[in-house]
């Protein structure tokens, strides 16, 4: 392919050059899989390297693990770390609502799905929100944003003391189990998402850190940064401009039900919106354990397969159905070798990239090189 076509290799039969892009695909989602060590999160740095050299598109990354930060803060004043911790100076106002998206639901209806979708998560429970909690919880979301409705110029963004307050002051006992179950995240020790947001999101190229957070915060941070990165997805969209998302570690999505069905949603969304969206995961036998994750498979056309594990080889296999010579190469292969499925077409793929580069040992995870590099250092 020409144009913004992307570097992904070389076929490993022909040994061509591998240009493709995939905004030409019918649909631009993708998944990288592979085992640690396999290169994956390698390949998406790589590719998301590409995205920024050869195209003027925006280029989002959800990081649980903090792998992204130190190529991202190679790209100066174009490229934004954004930390989210509890001693973190960044903050990420969850209630932040825009209202001058013209999408196909309203803003404050879609701002009141995510504000249900993040109190099922806190609430918790087997059985999740009752539906007298559920309507508490939407009436009391539509009136912390009646100010700004009356007076978008003027009015301050609510934030989760706002909806404390209200929950508060409703009179069903339902709603006193709420405000409880919210406090700890207003006025406790996982205060985090209760300031206004402070960061510029503006940025070229913008990495949601969340390596320093706790367990307790971190499922609920991936469902407020999705929620983030389709609101960024939505405002780049009526600026003519696509968006690369990429979401490491997906598989942490996925445990939870509320995140996975949430993410599914997400994911078939973006697409409408110029968006190429990315996830990375090492344990497919997880990734795949819900129904729900299979509209995740129907609805990508671009997979980078790298070495699997043998119970996932056999999994993968039945689910793309990859013949036997084509499983050889993500069969005990070196890292940065596999497949790459491109709409219709299957292509075995090497990349080999030079090791003694800066970049290389910016964007290489690998234990043994990261010990080189601090032996030379």
């Amino acid at each position: 392919m020409d144009g913004e076509a992307i570097y992904y290799g070389l076929n490993a039969l022909s040994h061509n050059v591998i240009m493709a892009n995939r905004k030409k695909l019918k649909n631009p989602n993708g998944l990288y899989l592979g085992v640690p060590g396999s290169g994956k999160s390698f390949s998406g740095k790589r590719e998301l390297v590409n995205v920024f050299l050869a195209t003027n598109d925006r280029i989002i990354i959800l990081d649980p693990m903090g792998e992204y930060s130190p190529l991202v803060r190679q790209f100066g004043k174009d490229g934004l770390v954004v930390e989210i911790a509890p001693n973190s100076p960044h903050f990420i106002n969850p209630m932040d609502l825009d209202l001058s998206m013209d999408d196909e639901v309203s803003p404050i209806s879609l701002k009141c799905d995510f504000i249900l979708s993040l109190m099922e998560l806190i609430v918790g429970g087997k059985d999740g929100l009752q539906p007298v909690e559920r309507t508490i919880i939407d009436r009391c979301a539509r009136m912390v944003y009646q100010d700004l409705l009356n007076d978008p110029e003027h009015a301050p963004m609510p934030t989760l003391q706002d909806l404390y307050d209200l929950l508060c002051q409703q009179s069903e006992p339902e709603a006193k189990r709420l405000a409880t179950a919210l406090e700890i995240y207003v006025s406790g020790s996982l205060n985090v998402f209760n300031h206004e947001t402070n960061v510029d999101l503006n940025r070229r190229l913008v990495c949601l850190d969340l390596k320093k957070l706790g367990a307790g915060l971190r499922t609920i941070a991936m469902l407020i940064m999705q929620d983030l990165v389709n609101s960024q997805v939505s405002m780049n969209f009526l600026r003519g401009i696509a968006t690369w998302c990429y979401f490491d570690e997906f598989h942490v999505l996925l445990r939870d039900r509320l995140t996975a069905s949430y993410c599914v949603a997400i994911w078939k969304m973006l697409r409408k919106k110029g968006c190429v969206p990315s996830a990375l995961t090492q344990n497919v036998k997880d990734f795949l354990a819900s129904p729900e994750i299979e509209n995740i498979f129907e609805n990508s056309d671009f997979l980078v397969l790298l070495s699997q594990a043998q119970g996932d080889r056999q999994i993968l296999a039945k689910q793309l159905g990859i013949s036997p010579h084509q499983l050889s190469y993500v069969t005990h292969t070196n890292s940065g070798e596999g497949l790459l499925f491109f709409g219709n077409t299957t292509i075995p793929f090497v990349d080999r990239f030079p090791q003694n580069t800066e970049l290389y040992a910016i964007m290489t995870t690998r234990p043994e090189d990261k010990k080189q590099e601090m032996n030379r250092a």
